[in-house]
């Protein structure tokens, strides 16, 4: 099961060839993942386009530490939560601030939640 749609996919990897040239951004998380049994939550807003899965955004593993890193999608697609939930992609997360504002609010309130 994938976590991206193909439209996802492509602007994450508009967004990471960005990075590659250099361009200064600071782009919009493109998509939400979480656990639905657990606090964990994923703002992502670009794939490296060298391998197609590593994605960079914010990353909260729901223990009061929300930071910016880099995870693999094949990875999260693996994962399960502690009650053996799948994560989920929330279909209807439509960003409204660039990720630096997301990355301020989660390290003041301890988490990415909303």
């Amino acid at each position: 099961m994938s976590l991206l749609t193909d439209v996802q996919r492509v602007r994450m990897l508009d967004n990471g060839a960005a990075r590659v040239r250099g361009e200064g951004r600071d782009p919009s998380p493109v998509v939400k993942i979480y656990t639905p049994d657990f606090r964990a939550v994923w703002l992502l807003t670009e794939l490296d386009p060298l391998d197609g899965d590593t994605a960079y955004g914010l990353c909260d593993a729901g223990i009061g530490w929300p930071e910016l890193s880099a995870v693999s999608i094949r990875y999260l697609e693996s994962m399960k939560g502690p009650r053996g939930y799948s994560l989920a992609c929330d279909s209807s997360f439509e960003a409204k601030f660039a990720l630096s504002e997301y990355l301020s609010a989660a390290r003041a309130r301890g988490t990415a939640m909303e």
